[in-house]
C-alpha cells in the first residue's frame, strides 16, 4: 500500500551521542529492572527467576534488532507506529501505535506506583498520595526544561544506580561464600531443582519477567534527536537489552543464592529490598529503596519523554489531534503539553490501578507493537526489498520471524484482567482510527520521512 505523504509541521533537532542515547536507554530500562519483578517472578516460576529474566532477553534482543534496522530506514520520532506505518500499512501502524501508547503512558504510571512504593519502605511515615504526586510532578518538572537537561539527568542516576547495585553484589557474593564456600558461588539451583521445573509455570513468570526490559525502545524514539541514527539507534538498543539481561541476570542470580526460599519472603512486591537487607543490613536494604526510588525516577523520565514523542508523532500525522499533540514548546523544543498530560495522567492512575494488574497491562501494549515491528521488517526487507543491498534470509526473515515468535508466546502468557482491559484499550483506539478516517474512507497521510534526517 502506498503511503500518501504530507509536510511536517513540527521537527526535533539532532544533538544526542551514541553513549547519550545507550545511557538513555539503560537508565529507560533501568539496571535494576529486575528487582522490580524479582519478588512475584520468583513465586510465579517457581524459584527460577533466571530463568525468566534470560529468556526474555532473547526475544528482547531480536526485537532490537528489528527495531534499529527500521529505525535506520525512518529515523523520525514515532517509534512502533511509524515503522509499522511505513513498514507494512498505515491503518496496522496506527494499531501499533496506539498499543505501544498504552505502554507508554502506563510506564510512568508504573514507575510513580513502585517509586512511591520503594520510597515509603525508606519513610514509611510518607501518604502514598503525597509521596505520588512529588514523584509525577518531578519528573514532569524535569522534561519540561528540554532533552540535554533529561540526557544529564540519566548519567547522574545511573552512577546513583550502580553504586548500590555493586554493593549489593559484593556483599551478596561475601555472603554466600561465608556460609557455603566459594564454591558456594557456583551453583545450578537457580536453573534446575528436580521435582520443582515447571516450563508452564516458568513460561508464565517470563511474560511478568519480560517487564524488566521494556523501555529499550525508548531509544528509537530519540531517532529524530540523536546524530547518525541509521547506526546508532541499532546499536544502542542491541547493547541495552544485552546489559540489562546479562547484568540483570546476575543480580536475581545473587538474590535466589542469598534468599532461596521464596516462600518467606515478607513483601513480594519490595522482595529485592529484603534480600539486600540479608546481606548489607538496615543501610544496605534502605540504601537500596532509595535506589529503586532513584531507578523508577530515571525510567519515568526517560519513558515519559519517550511517550510524548510518540503522541507527537502520531499528533504530527495528524492521526489525533496536531494542534496540542504536534505542539512544540518554542524555546525548549519539546513537547510540552504531551509531557504535562502524562505527568497528570502518571499521578492519577497510580491512585487506582495495582502493582501486577499495571505491570501486565504494560506487556500487553509493549509486546503488541513488538510483534509488529518485526513483522514490519519481514514485509519491508523481504517483501518489498526495502534494502538496497538486496534480501538476506537470516536477517530479513528468520530473525524477526523468531522475534514475532517469541514476543507472541510471552503476550498469549498475559493474564486474562491484562487482555481485556487492554482489548477495551485497542477498541476505544479503532474507533479513533475510524473516526479519523471516517470509517476507513479516507487515507492516513504520512508526513515525509526524509524531511527528518
Amino acid at each position: 500500500m502506498s503511503v500518501p505523504t504530507a509536510e511536517p509541521t513540527a521537527r526535533l533537532r539532532r544533538v544526542l551521542t551514541l553513549w547519550d542515547l545507550i545511557f538513555y536507554g539503560i537508565v529507560a530500562v533501568t539496571p535494576s529492572a529486575p528487582a522490580t519483578v524479582y519478588g512475584l517472578t520468583e513465586v510465579k516460576s517457581g524459584g527460577y527467576v533466571v530463568i525468566t529474566i534470560l529468556a526474555s532477553m532473547v526475544a528482547m534482543v531480536l526485537t532490537a534488532i528489528s527495531y534499529g534496522r527500521m529505525a535506520a530506514l525512518y529515523p523520525s520520532a514515532g517509534s512502533a507506529y511509524a515503522y509499522v506505518s511505513r513498514g507494512i500499512n498505515p491503518y496496522l501502524g496506527f494499531v501499533a501505535g496506539w498499543a505501544m501508547l498504552l505502554d507508554y503512558m502506563l510506564i510512568p504510571l508504573f514507575c510513580t506506583l513502585y517509586g512511591t512504593l520503594t520510597l515509603q519502605r525508606a519513610l514509611p511515615i510518607l501518604p502514598f498520595p503525597l509521596g505520588s504526586i512529588l514523584f509525577a510532578g518531578g519528573i514532569t518538572l524535569l522534561n519540561l526544561r528540554g532533552i540535554r537537561s533529561t540526557a544529564r539527568a540519566n548519567q547522574v542516576l545511573l552512577v546513583l544506580m550502580g553504586i548500590v547495585l555493586l554493593s549489593f553484589i559484593v556483599l551478596a557474593i561475601k555472603y554466600i561464600a561465608a556460609r557455603n564456600g566459594i564454591l558456594g558461588l557456583f551453583s545450578t539451583q537457580p536453573f534446575y531443582r528436580p521435582g520443582t521445573f515447571h516450563v508452564r509455570a516458568i513460561a508464565s513468570a517470563t511474560s511478568f519477567a519480560a517487564l524488566t526490559y521494556l523501555g529499550f525502545d525508548a531509544v528509537t524514539t530519540m531517532a529524530e534527536d540523536v546524530k547518525d541514527p541509521r547506526k546508532n539507534v541499532l546499536r544502542a538498543a542491541v547493547i541495552v537489552c544485552v546489559f540489562t539481561g546479562l547484568f540483570g541476570g546476575l543480580l536475581v542470580y545473587l538474590g535466589h543464592l542469598v534468599w532461596p526460599n521464596y516462600s518467606t519472603f515478607t513483601n513480594i512486591d519490595t522482595a529485592f529490598i529484603d534480600v539486600t537487607g540479608r546481606v548489607g543490613g538496615v543501610a544496605l536494604l534502605k540504601a537500596t529503596a532509595l535506589l529503586l526510588f532513584v531507578a523508577n525516577v530515571g525510567a519515568g523520565l526517560t519513558s515519559q519523554v519517550g511517550a510524548a514523542r510518540l503522541l507527537f508523532g502520531m499528533g504530527r500525522e495528524n492521526v489525533i489531534p496536531a494542534r496540542y499533540f504536534a505542539r512544540l514548546h518554542p524555546v525548549r523544543n519539546t513537547p510540552d503539553i504531551n509531557i504535562i498530560l502524562l505527568g497528570i495522567l502518571a499521578f492519577a492512575g497510580a491512585q487506582f490501578i495495582g502493582y501486577e494488574l499495571a505491570a501486565e497491562l504494560l506487556n500487553f501494549g509493549a509486546f503488541l507493537g513488538f510483534m509488529g515491528v518485526n513483522a514490519a521488517v519481514i514485509w519491508k526487507f523481504w517483501v518489498h526489498r526495502g534494502d538496497a543491498r538486496g534480501r538476506n534470509f537470516l536477517f530479513d526473515v528468520i530473525l524477526p520471524l523468531l522475534g514475532f515468535v517469541f514476543c507472541s508466546v510471552i503476550w498469549l502468557g498475559l493474564g486474562n484482567p491484562a487482555k481485556i482491559a487492554g482489548g477495551l484499550w485497542l477498541l476505544v483506539g479503532f474507533l479513533v482510527l475510524a473516526s479519523h478516517t471516517r470509517w476507513f474512507k479516507r487515507p492516513v497521510v504520512m508526513s515525509d520521512p526524509s524531511l527528518y534526517e
